[in-house]
């Protein structure tokens, strides 16, 4: 099964009216090069500030090292603070040693580790 063609295009629609969902697609000549999606939570007792999630982002390889990514973290970053968000997160495979070196370029810092197994 693949999520991103089975429940993509259903997922994303559904987010663009809501105001707690950022939704953004980087396009160059009219094609479709890029996208982000984020969105913002109330506190909670457990974490009593507004965050932030950048959900999904993702840039055709042909694209990247032009700065196109660091673009839509920067829409993102400045739509988190114009939602009140005091806080911004985003989750990266520890395999994808190239996704967090450009996470940590953009700001973002480790805050814990997930450790799994197979049951």
């Amino acid at each position: 099964m693949s999520w991103p063609r089975d429940f993509g295009p259903e997922r994303f629609s559904g987010g663009i009216d809501d105001p707690t969902r950022l939704l953004r697609v980087a396009d160059c000549d009219g094609q479709v090069v890029g996208h982000l999606t984020g969105s913002v939570a109330e506190g909670s007792a457990m974490r009593p500030v507004k965050v932030a999630m950048l959900v999904s982002m993702y840039v055709q390889p042909a694209h990247r090292h032009g700065g196109l990514g660091t673009r839509l973290i920067t829409q993102f970053s400045a739509w988190a603070k114009e939602a009140g968000a005091e806080l911004a997160e985003v989750t990266a495979y520890s395999s994808n040693a190239d996704a967090i070196r450009f996470y940590e370029r953009n700001g973002f810092a480790s805050q814990s580790v997930t450790l799994r197994t197979a049951l």
